[in-house]
């Protein structure tokens, strides 16, 4: 199935903080249910996260570096499977297949295939409130219309974008690297396709720290 950020149905948890799993002093028990294969060779999560505490991720993409700040404590299980796919290197040599530049400013990735259709081959409970947001500099996790289906797609806002509170906020990007994604948007989508992003937008690797 597609991982379509613009489908946006319904989702139970958006009312409520859900923190993805039962929660043991600093640790949270995630759970990554199997959903199909995965896009690319990788193994699942450990099932027990930190909740606590800060991670810096770099996505190198050929258009620049874009830096972004994960606090554990909103979305310990995501960010747990973010850190976990870079680490064994998920998302290297991966294009950024989708961009939108009406009424939703994003770039998306983390699908190794590039069509909109890859996962990790599980997938992640949604992590929400109902007061999230996604101003310009947020990243957040994309998924399938149903509650608790993201797996490996996030997507980069570049631009203040009005989205119901359904999409978990994996943190927020710099400046420079808000500006990076905003420099590959203003180039444009393709007009053949109307989704992919003209300028190259592709991720070399992900360094943690």
């Amino acid at each position: 199935m597609a991982v379509a950020l613009l489908a946006v149905a319904g989702c139970a948890d958006a009312n409520q903080s859900n923190t993805g799993g039962s929660v043991q002093g600093e640790m949270v028990e995630c759970s990554y249910p199997p959903d199909g294969e995965p896009a690319k060779a990788v193994d699942p999560p450990s099932t027990t996260a930190s909740n606590t505490g800060e991670v810096t991720a770099t996505v190198h993409l050929t258009a620049g570096d874009v830096t972004i700040t994960m606090d554990r404590a909103q979305a310990p299980c995501n960010i747990n499977s973010f850190v976990s796919l870079a680490q064994q290197g998920y998302f290297d040599n991966t294009e950024c297949h989708r961009l939108t530049d009406f009424g939703i400013f994003v770039l998306q990735c983390g699908d190794p295939t590039a069509t909109g259709t890859g996962g990790p081959g599980y997938t992640i409970v949604d992590e929400v409130t109902r007061d999230l947001t996604y101003p310009a500099g947020t990243v957040a996790m994309a998924k399938r219309p149903s509650p608790n289906t993201a797996g490996s797609q996030f997507f980069l806002v570049y631009a203040d974008t009005d989205l119901p509170p359904e999409y978990t906020v994996l943190g927020t990007m710099d400046q420079a690297g808000t500006d990076v994604v905003g420099g590959i948007a203003a180039q444009g989508v393709d007009g053949f396709d109307k989704t992919s992003p003209i300028a190259e937008a592709k991720i070399t690797s992900v360094t943690l720290g």
